[in-house]
C-alpha cells in the first residue's frame, strides 16, 4: 500500500507490550486502566486497545463523547470546569463524572443522579521534570487541598481521583506518594468505593518493576476496600507510533539540515514545547557540543527541520551512518502520545494521514487530510 508523506503510523504490534502489561497489572493488582483520551484519541485502534483496556477518561465534553461512542467499557468524566450546558450532556456519556472543585462538586451534583461522583484532590506532593506539568505547583487550581475538606464531603462522592504524576518511571517514590495520601487522607479513604491515581506512571518503560507496582496497589485496595483505577496515556502507546516524513530540501549552513515535510510545532509539539528532540529511526540524538566528536568519528551530522516557517521549527541534530538525499523517507518513532491530539494547521501545510497496521501486518489508512478540512477548520 502506498501512502503519501506525513503520515502516522499506528502499530499495533508495538503497541501490544503495553497493553499486556496493562492486563498484567489488573490481574495481579486488580487495578483498572481507563485510556486518557488527552493523550491519544485515535479511535482507529480503539477496538483493539479495549479488549486490554476498562475504558477511557475524558478532560472534556468532545472526549467523553468519543470514550462514549467508539471505545466502550467505563468512562470517566473529568474537566477542570464544566459549563452549564455541558454537564447535561456529559450525564448522557459517563459512568463517573470526577469535579475539580467543591466549587463545582456543590453546583452539579443534583444535575447527576445515578451517576457515580468524585473529587479531584491535591495531596501536595508529585513528580514531574517540567514546572508546566507540575500539578501540585504553588498556587496550582488542579484539585482540592487535605485542609479545604471534610468529612461531609462523602455524602457527596463515591471516589477520589489522584493525578499528580508526569513520566514517573520511579515505582518508589509513587510508592511514598502512596503513603502520604494515606497520611493525609486516612479520615476519607475507608468511606470511598474508588480511588483513580490518575496518568503519567511510566510503568510500561523498560525495567519498570511492575511486581513491586502490583503489591503495593493491591495492598492500598485491600487495605481501604476501594476499586482502584489507573489512567495510563502515554504509558498505553508509547513506541507504538511512528511519524514518517519526506526529505523535500537539504539546506547548507554549517551543518547539513533536512527539510522535511512536517513540521514540530504542527505536528509533534510536546517536543517544541518540552524541548526535546524525537527518537528517529537509524539516527542517535545529539547535542550541539557532541558535533565535532561525532563528525571526528567518521558520522555524519543534520539538523532535521520543519517545513513552516518558524525559526525554531527544529525536531533535532542526529547521528547517522549514511548520507541523505532528497526524497530519501525518515521515521521518528515514538510519537503517539500528545502529537495527534495536538496537530494544527498553522502555515496551512498538509496535516499527516493517519494509518494504523494490524497484528498481521497489514497497513490500513484511516485518515486522509485534504485542503477542505484545512478551509472548514476555521472557516
Amino acid at each position: 500500500m502506498t501512502i503519501s508523506t506525513p503520515y502516522y503510523l499506528i502499530d499495533q504490534k508495538r503497541m501490544l507490550p503495553a497493553m499486556q502489561i496493562i492486563r498484567y497489572i489488573r490481574q495481579n493488582s486488580g487495578a483498572k486502566s481507563v485510556l486518557a483520551l488527552k493523550c491519544f484519541s485515535s479511535w482507529c485502534v480503539f477496538d483493539f486497545m479495549n479488549q486490554y483496556m476498562d475504558g477511557t477518561t475524558s478532560s472534556s465534553l468532545y472526549e467523553a463523547r468519543l470514550g462514549f461512542e467508539k471505545f466502550g467499557g467505563e468512562n470517566h468524566g473529568y474537566s477542570v470546569a464544566y459549563d452549564d450546558d455541558e454537564i447535561k450532556e456529559v450525564t448522557q456519556y459517563c459512568n463517573k463524572i470526577i469535579f475539580n472543585s467543591l466549587s463545582q462538586l456543590s453546583r452539579f451534583k443534583h444535575s447527576t443522579k445515578d451517576i457515580s461522583l468524585g473529587l479531584r484532590l491535591n495531596p501536595g506532593v508529585g513528580h514531574s521534570s517540567y514546572s508546566l506539568s507540575d500539578t501540585v505547583s504553588r498556587y496550582s487550581r488542579l484539585g482540592v487541598r487535605a485542609d479545604q475538606l471534610s468529612l461531609d464531603v462523602v455524602n457527596d462522592i463515591d471516589g477520589v481521583m489522584f493525578h499528580v504524576n508526569c513520566e514517573n518511571d520511579d515505582v518508589f517514590n509513587f510508592i511514598e506518594q502512596i503513603e502520604l495520601i494515606e497520611e493525609k487522607f486516612y479520615y476519607l479513604l475507608g468511606e470511598l468505593k474508588w480511588v483513580s491515581f490518575g496518568g503519567g506512571l511510566a510503568f510500561t518503560s523498560e525495567g519498570f518493576p511492575v511486581d513491586d507496582l502490583c503489591l503495593r496497589l493491591k495492598q492500598f485496595s485491600d487495605k481501604h476496600a476501594v476499586q482502584i483505577y489507573l489512567e495510563p496515556g502515554e504509558a498505553a502507546v508509547k513506541n507504538s507510533t511512528s511519524l514518517i516524513v519526506k526529505v523535500l530540501d537539504i539546506v547548507e549552513n554549517e551543518l547539513p539540515t533536512l527539510i522535511v515535510d512536517a513540521g514540530v510545532e504542527t505536528h509533534a509539539l510536546d517536543a517544541l514545547v518540552y524541548q526535546f528532540s524525537p527518537s528517529l529511526e537509524g539516527a542517535e540524538v545529539i547535542d550541539e557540543t557532541d558535533v565535532n566528536r561525532v563528525l571526528s568519528q567518521g558520522r555524519l551530522v543534520y539538523r532535521v527541520c520543519g517545513r513552516t516557517c518558524l525559526a525554531g521549527d527544529f525536531f533535532g541534530l542526529y547521528s547517522f551512518n549514511k548520507k541523505f538525499k532528497v526524497g530519501d523517507i525518515l521515521s521518528f518513532t515514538d510519537m503517539a502520545g500528545y502529537t495527534m491530539v495536538k496537530k494544527n494547521f498553522f502555515n496551512g501545510i498538509k496535516m499527516p494521514s493517519i494509518c494504523y497496521k494490524d497484528l498481521d501486518g497489514n497497513v490500513h489508512q484511516a485518515q486522509e487530510s485534504s485542503y477542505e478540512d484545512f478551509r472548514d477548520f476555521l472557516s
